[in-house]
This record gives structure tokens, C-alpha cells and sequence, in this order.
């Protein structure tokens, strides 16, 4: 008993970690296509375009909080059968869509099952993989979401342009049905324990609001890293333009790499050291990097901007997500997988925003310097939080021993 539950790479591991994989890969592989099919299909205006994201992305966030309070009761199997088919049938929706409405609508539901799923898979993930190595599990777990960022995108705008949207919705469709029998096959992990009955003394400790309270400086830290994340999802192409890059394309590419690469590492430094080390170096890191973009004159100053920005990324989210699992109970790790999500969904959306109200008043550089300054403020408040949690420690020492 004592083996199995020290071995990160079990079965159900390995399948849950599959199933995120083509769940996101399924997102990446639809979401670039998107503007293009929409101005295409429908003639659609630039706000029209914005709303294909913003309404995908909104009604995730809102589900997620459904999710997570259905999670606290026990079985996700239910929850993720359920996501996953209706993220399947409004995939397959969008090509039966005779008009721009009704693909919102479809976007709307598509959120819905994408936030089911999304709440579901770590939490099922983090109930699996042995409490000492959480940080090294959540950092493999991350790697397929990083994977699916990277070919997603490759395989979408391939299929919608050789063979159409027709090819590209079924094939997205076919990827998310695959997670049915591969579920099916993992059903003792699918079924999370039920929560112990809480004695007198600790149903504070258990409380939906003092577990926000635990993470809520990691939720407000991931916020700020998907802020500078949004800034170049949405700019990364204009920038590239506006400074002459022909292949700022690469940084993806590179920061993708970088983020393989320091993953497995920052999983295993989080479990020995905990997460301050992994904060602040990897902060310092993405500073760098957004700097290093922000003064870029040619193809190497983008690819070292990259990797300066994949290793600090590559440290810092996986980081954040096992600390917000490592400071619930166990029946509320949906709500510490529903707020990184959200925190990260909302960054992104707040930093395309933001970011580009700094672009308009002054221009590309000048915004990617201020996302530096973002992760400066990241840095202040990592500080100020760990500094703070120290000079608890020894105040409850203290009343302990008294």
C-alpha cells in the first residue's frame, strides 16, 4: 500500500494526464481558427470576433464555481462525463451554426463543458499523485497543457486551411470522445473519496471561505503572471511588425521548449524547498525576458527572450497550482483548481485589455516594458506574503507551547 501510494506514474495517472492533453488540445486547435472562420463565414466585425473569446472564456470562469462546490461532495466522474460531452456536441455544433448568434451560443456551452472538465481533471489528477510529490506531479501534469499549446495551434490552421472547418470541428469533436473510454478505463480515479465527516475542532479548517482566504496570494500571484501571458497572446504579432521581427513566431516555439525543459526540475525543487525559492526566481526570470522582448532588434534577442520567459513560466505556474492544492483539504481541491483556472483565465483577459490600452498611448515596447513591471509588483507581494507567514510561525509556536 505504502509503494502504491509513493509512485507518481501510475496508471490512473498517465490516463488523467492523456485526457487533459486532448481536452486542451482540443481548445488550441479551435481557438486560432476562430477569428478567421468568423470573418470568413459570417463577415463578422472585430467586436463580434472578441466575443467568440470573451464568452467562452466567461462562462468557464462561472462554471468553474458550480464545479468546484459539486466537487467537494465527492464523485468527479459524473462532472467530467458531463463536460466533456457537452464540450463534444458544441464542437461538433459549430459547423451546423447558420449564423453568428448561434455560434455564440455554441461558445457559451462549449465554456460550460470546457469549465467541467478543466475544474475536474487536476483535482483528480491531485488525488492521485502522492502528497510529498505534488510540486513533481503537477509539474508533468502542466507538461500536457504545455504540449497542446504547442501542436494545437500547428494542427488547427493546417486542417482549416487544407481541408476547411468542416475537417477541422470533426476532428476536434473525434479528440474529445477519445477521453470517453480512456475515463471509462480509469473509473477507480474518477471517483474521488468522500469527504470525512469534520470533528468539532476542525470545521473551520474545512470552510469554502477560509480556504479562498489560504489561496488567495497564490490566486492573485497567477493572476498577475497571466496578465503579462495575455499581453503577448494578443500582441505578441503586432509587436513583431511594429519592430521588424520576421520570425517572432519563434518565441512561442521557444518558450514552449523552455517550459518542457524546467518543468520536471521546478516540480521536484517545489517538494524539497517549497515554493518561495521557485517565486521569485522564476518572477526575475520572466522580467528579464519581457524586458529582453521589449528592446528586441533581431531573431536572437527573441528566441533568448523566450527562454528567459518559459524557464520563469515554467517555474512559477506549476508552483502556484501545487501550493494552492497543497493548502486545502482534500475534498476542496476543486476550489483551489477552480481559482487558478479562473485566476488565469481572467489575467489573460484583463492583460489583452490592459496591456493594449498601454499599446494605444504609446506603443509595443514600451507595453512589454510594463509587463515587466508587473512581475516586479509579483516580486513585492511574493515577499511581503512569505515574510508575513514567517513571522506567524513563531507567534503559533509560541501558543503552542504555552
Amino acid at each position: 500500500m505504502n509503494t502504491h501510494q509513493e509512485k507518481l506514474w501510475s496508471k490512473e495517472f498517465i490516463i488523467i494526464t492523456v485526457c487533459n492533453l486532448l481536452l486542451f488540445l482540443n481548445l488550441q486547435m479551435i481557438l486560432p481558427s476562430f477569428p478567421v472562420y468568423t470573418k470568413d463565414a459570417f463577415g463578422a466585425s472585430d467586436f463580434a470576433v472578441s466575443l467568440v473569446t470573451s464568452l467562452f472564456a466567461l462562462s468557464a470562469i462561472a462554471t468553474r464555481f458550480f464545479a468546484a462546490g459539486i466537487l467537494q461532495k465527492g464523485r468527479a466522474s459524473v462532472i467530467l462525463y458531463c463536460g466533456i460531452a457537452i464540450a463534444a456536441l458544441s464542437t461538433a455544433g459549430y459547423y451546423w451554426c447558420g449564423s453568428i448568434l448561434l455560434l455564440l451560443v455554441m461558445r457559451v456551452l462549449f465554456g460550460i463543458g470546457f469549465g467541467l472538465s478543466s475544474t475536474t481533471l487536476p483535482t483528480m489528477a491531485a488525488d492521485v499523485i502522492p502528497p510529498k510529490r505534488m510540486g513533481e506531479g503537477i509539474g508533468y501534469f502542466g507538461l500536457s497543457t504545455s504540449l497542446a499549446m504547442s501542436i494545437g495551434p500547428i494542427i488547427g490552421l493546417s486542417l482549416l486551411g487544407n481541408y476547411g472547418f468542416g475537417t477541422l470541428t470533426a476532428v476536434g469533436t473525434a479528440v474529445l470522445l477519445i477521453i470517453f473510454p480512456l475515463a471509462l478505463a480509469n473509473r477507480s480515479a474518477a471517483v474521488l473519496p468522500a469527504p470525512p465527516l469534520a470533528k468539532p475542532s476542525e470545521k473551520s479548517s474545512h470552510n469554502t471561505g477560509e480556504a479562498f482566504k489560504k489561496i488567495a496570494l497564490p490566486g492573485l500571484l497567477n493572476l498577475l503572471l497571466s496578465i503579462t501571458y495575455g499581453g503577448l497572446l494578443s500582441f505578441l504579432a503586432l509587436y513583431g511588425k511594429e519592430a521588424h521581427l520576421s520570425h517572432i513566431s519563434y518565441f512561442f516555439l521557444f518558450n514552449a521548449l523552455a517550459i518542457f525543459i524546467v518543468r520536471p526540475f521546478s516540480g521536484k525543487i517545489f517538494d524539497s524547498k517549497g515554493p518561495f525559492i521557485l517565486l521569485t526566481s522564476g518572477a526575475s526570470s520572466v522580467m528579464c525576458g519581457l524586458f529582453t522582448l521589449s528592446i528586441a532588434s533581431s531573431t536572437s534577442f527573441v528566441i533568448l527572450s523566450a527562454m528567459l520567459y518559459g524557464f520563469g513560466y515554467g517555474m512559477i505556474q506549476p508552483s502556484v497550482q501545487a501550493w494552492m492544492i497543497k493548502e486545502v483539504h482534500v475534498e476542496q481541491r476543486g476550489i483551489a483548481n477552480s481559482m487558478f483556472f479562473n485566476t488565469l483565465d481572467l489575467g489573460v483577459a484583463a492583460g489583452s485589455m490592459l496591456l493594449g490600452l498601454v499599446a494605444m498611448h504609446f506603443n509595443y515596447s514600451g507595453m512589454y516594458r510594463l509587463s515587466a513591471l508587473v512581475m516586479a509588483v509579483f516580486l513585492v507581494l511574493c515577499l511581503a506574503g512569505f515574510l508575513l507567514k514567517k513571522g506567524k510561525k513563531p507567534a503559533e509556536d509560541v501558543r503552542k507551547s504555552a
